[in-house]
């Protein structure tokens, strides 16, 4: 045993079943919610590069998984607890379609695309022989984590990737049937279904004489009766029809089993209720409140908010807010290239802490940015930046003690305590929805009733019969009882202008100063709100610009995007008279971030030559005010 596995647990039998395998073993591995298959992982890809006979190369190793969260925590295991595997770099699907779609046209401008159009480019790049030509070359084994999650074209890209090196590639997929809950990203709902199972079925069709079936059963996540009350629920969940009446039958009846075992938990009540505040504010450990839909996630934190408990709203699991600690390192170098030593300076020296390993930080970085003679390719980290391309495992933010998060944003999470909103019944759900998976939602509430490690409380269910989605902006707003009442809108990842530096547009302040302002001042949770400059549209088809006050302090404006939406909201017909909101209160700061944008902008304010600055990224429900004698309604009727 060597210093990497000291403070790892010992593997189960099961677990080391899955770590012995050859390395040219077709294998399924199903595990169950807290069942550790990133602990067994690890040791698996150590495994396969430390056999003395048939070792593989780290560039032989692709290791692929679904969602950020899930890249980060495995990256972070293996940092920690790897002996021969540290260097096997861990991609998620969309980030390794990217690369490979840039090693075959490094000209063309990729980032251009929606993230599911380049999974559908890269599956014909594998075709073409992309992957053999790219400079990691042919794998020799492929390792993928969460594949009940692969749906639509991630799924068409694995398949096609496993295919094309059938006959001299191992693999190992690990996935559990239970907690698939992303069906809803195919966009066809008759296909959902179906879609659940599909990459298993496939895998067992494909390879019926030589997959290799392994199942990790035990769990380690749950230390009470109670967190692991619903796990029994696991197994039925694995074997549930994929389609037709027998997938909703079965789904109903286990999502009902599962209703009745949460309401043998305590319940809090309201989240307004005075005990219930008090217990959020003085729990110490973890915690998370659980919901079924954003419009429940809003609500809840805009209770919160009002009553003084601070938390953190989960951001989708597609956002990739760049550390603000990136914009103070760039701003504090004039040079093109940075030594290892000079970047941990900078590093140390700025105003924002990292989240994690120094360390690890410069060799995640460099190996997005990398320059000869082991240095740090400034002018590629300000692309990574501007194109979206930064590291994921860097993308992590302080964490909350207590978050509000839908049960899909959760997923691969773990808390403490967990409190679950009070699910509605199926009856309930088809008077509010035109199409109701059953199946669907017995997954998603079993993965949330396996996201505590202690407590598993539930929670009075609020009233969002006001918030209500817009499809053409894709952002919820609160209305009234009339279709063309408007009271609010929630923020979207780009709502703050990143063109040009807060000071230098829309408002008249020393940008350096701004920027000292929000890494001393601006913490996640701070209230934000937004102030009409003026009444007159900046477009056709936009609102009149906003400034965006902190503490009656102005730190940035808003952006084209979000005047777009606000237009798109505010105006409800062709003939509709909008009466502008003098502000916008309620918003929150999600986090600080850095943004690239225009360089000539930069260098003029005195932030640098490298265009990157800190801007607040927006959450939360705001809600519109007037200064006027007239309402919304009233002046607009």
């Amino acid at each position: 045993m060597t210093d990497a596995y000291l403070d790892s647990p010992p593997l189960t039998e099961e677990q080391q079943a899955v770590v012995d395998q050859p390395w040219d073993t077709r294998l399924l591995v199903t595990a169950g919610a807290g069942a550790g298959k990133t602990h067994t992982l690890v040791r698996r890809l150590d495994a396969l590069m430390g056999d003395e006979e048939e070792a593989l190369e780290a560039r032989e190793i692709l290791v692929l998984s679904f969602s950020r969260a899930a890249v980060r925590e495995l990256r972070e295991r293996i940092a920690l607890h790897a002996r021969e595997a540290r260097r096997v770099r861990v991609q998620t699907f969309d980030a390794w379609a990217y690369a490979l779609l840039r090693s075959e046209q490094p000209d063309r401008d990729w980032s251009a695309l929606r993230f599911d159009e380049r999974i559908g480019e890269a599956t014909e790049a594998i075709l073409r022989g992309a992957v053999e030509e790219s400079e990691q070359g042919a794998p020799a084994h492929v390792v993928i984590d969460e594949v009940q999650d692969l749906v639509g074209d991630r799924r068409d890209m694995v398949e096609t990737l496993l295919d094309r090196f059938q006959e001299n590639c191992g693999f190992t997929v690990v996935g559990d049937g239970a907690q698939a809950i992303y069906g809803f990203q195919v966009s066809d709902e008759d296909a959902r279904a179906s879609e659940t199972n599909y990459f298993f079925d496939w895998l067992r069709a494909s390879y019926p004489d030589d997959l290799v079936e392994l199942h990790l059963s035990a769990n380690f996540r749950a230390r009470t009766a109670e967190a692991g009350v619903a796990l029994s629920l696991g197994a039925s969940l694995q074997r549930l029809p994929s389609e037709g009446a027998a997938s909703d039958a079965a789904g109903e009846e286990i999502r009902r089993s599962l209703i009745d075992l949460l309401r043998t938990c305590p319940s809090f009540g309201a989240v307004d209720d005075t005990f219930t505040l008090d217990s959020l504010r003085d729990f110490r450990g973890t915690c998370a409140i659980l919901c079924r839909d954003n419009r429940q996630a809003l609500v809840l934190s805009e209770t919160l908010f009002a009553h003084g408990v601070h938390h953190r709203l989960q951001r989708d699991l597609q956002d990739r807010p760049v550390p603000a600690w990136v914009a103070p390192v760039l701003r504090g170098t004039g040079s093109t290239t940075l030594t290892e030593d000079r970047f941990l300076d900078l590093l140390g020296s700025g105003p924002i802490s990292p989240v994690g390993d120094r360390g690890r930080i410069w060799r995640s970085l460099r190996g997005a940015a990398r320059a000869p003679r082991g240095l740090l390719d400034v002018a590629a980290v300000r692309r990574a930046v501007a194109q979206g391309r930064f590291p994921d495992d860097l993308a992590a933010v302080e964490p909350a003690d207590l978050v509000v998060s839908t049960v899909h944003r959760a997923k691969g999470l773990e808390f403490d305590r967990v409190i679950v909103v009070e699910p509605a019944s199926t009856a309930e759900l088809r008077k509010q929805h035109t199409h109701v998976d059953p199946a669907a939602e017995a997954r998603a509430l079993y993965v949330a009733m396996t996201r505590p490690r202690d407590d598993l409380f539930r929670m009075d269910a609020p009233d969002t019969a006001l918030v209500r989605r817009d499809r053409r902006t894709g952002r919820h707003y609160a209305g009234g009882w009339k279709p063309y009442q408007r009271y609010g809108l929630s923020a979207a990842n780009a709502d703050v202008s990143r063109e040009h530096p807060p000071g230098t547009d829309g408002f008249e302040h020393d940008a350096g100063a701004v920027q000292d302002y929000l890494a001393a001042s601006v913490a996640p949770g701070d209230a934000l709100e937004l102030r009409l400059q003026h009444a007159m549209p900046l477009a056709s088809d936009q609102s009149p610009p906003y400034t965006v006050f902190h503490r009656d302090r102005p730190v940035a404006v808003v952006s084209e995007r979000f005047r777009q939406d606000l237009y798109t909201s505010l105006k409800i017909s062709r003939t509709w008279d909008v009466n502008w909101p003098t502000s916008v209160e309620g918003f929150r700061v999600d986090c600080l971030e850095s943004v690239a944008g225009s360089t000539a902008s930069g260098a003029r304010a005195g932030l640098g030559e490298h265009g990157v600055w800190m801007v607040p990224r927006m959450s939360g429900l705001g809600r519109y005010r007037w200064t006027d004698t007239h309402t919304y309604e009233e002046s607009d009727r």
